[in-house]
């Protein structure tokens, strides 16, 4: 299942590209996806089981992190990263998100360390090196922090969505998380600008759909599926093994955009691969 999410989240860049090209800016097209999203998580909720709509008051400020610290957060450093920095360096800074699941699983959760996690973690942030090309031309102290804080953000939903799935099932968590994720976004996406981008859309029609197909195929598939991994898989396992979304995302690149592949990049491909089968062989005994 996070294997399935990661390569859903690969796929994203073929849909920010589209809808990029129709002018709107990052923080509207974040917007877009996780408010329909939210909507769609809500619609397969309502149809599934309403009761799960319920949650304890005590655990709005759970949902809050994972909607505002996590979703919303994270984007928003990301996408500011990228205008901070090259896009190979801000997407490093993103990976460092395995780095701050296992050592927030370690405090939080008491998970193990063992020599195959450090072993798979070393290998899967190498790959994301290589297959990146990270050059760390034009670094800041600001732009360092905002790229970190996109990596803590990203992990953070493996932490938090943990201690949730205790309490509530996955299309609760997903519901929620979504709702409150987008609420956030309506408050900096300057929305007034981003409806007259649609209302001067001369294919209408056409962008709503494939605005619905970003949502699915960017956020509610993806999570959903993520989310149903966390439930059987340790948060720093997890955090790990979706680093495929950079292999995936690199493979995209070069079968559709006809961006080309480079040996570092093979290698770091492999790599990536090499950490996922580490850590889904069984252990000896």
């Amino acid at each position: 299942m996070i294997i399935l999410a990661g390569i859903f989240w690969g796929s994203m860049g073929i849909f920010v590209r589209k809808l990029d090209g129709y002018g709107f800016s990052s923080i509207q097209i974040v917007s877009i996806r996780v408010t329909l999203a939210a909507l769609i998580f809500a619609m397969v909720l309502l149809i599934k089981d309403r009761s799960g709509f319920k949650i304890s008051l005590k655990d709005i400020p759970l949902f809050l992190g994972l909607g505002f610290g996590s979703i919303l957060f994270f984007t928003v450093c990301y996408f500011t990263a990228i205008n901070m920095m090259p896009l190979s360096t801000a997407a490093i800074l993103l990976y460092t998100s395995p780095v701050w699941i296992m050592l927030m699983s370690i405090l939080f959760f008491r998970e193990k360390m063992d020599r195959r996690k450090l072993l798979a973690l070393a290998l899967a942030f190498a790959g994301c090196v290589l297959v990146s090309g990270i050059s760390g031309e034009g670094m800041t102290l600001t732009g360092l922090l905002v790229g970190l804080g996109s990596g803590i953000g990203y992990g953070l939903y493996s932490i938090l969505g943990k201690i949730a799935l205790r309490r509530y099932s996955p299309f609760t968590v997903t519901t929620y998380t979504f709702i409150f994720a987008a609420v956030g976004s309506w408050i900096i996406c300057r929305p007034a600008d981003m409806f007259s981008r649609f209302s001067g859309a001369q294919d209408l029609g056409f962008l709503c759909v494939f605005c619905i197909l970003t949502a699915l195929i960017t956020a509610v598939i993806p999570f959903l599926a993520y989310t149903l991994g966390l439930e059987r898989v340790e948060a720093s396992k997890a955090g790990i093994i979706a680093t495929i979304e950079p292999m995936v995302a690199t493979l995209i690149g070069i079968v559709y955009f006809a961006e080309p592949l480079t040996i570092i990049s093979g290698i770091g491909m492999i790599l990536i691969l090499a950490a996922v089968v580490i850590l889904n062989l069984k252990q000896a005994g």
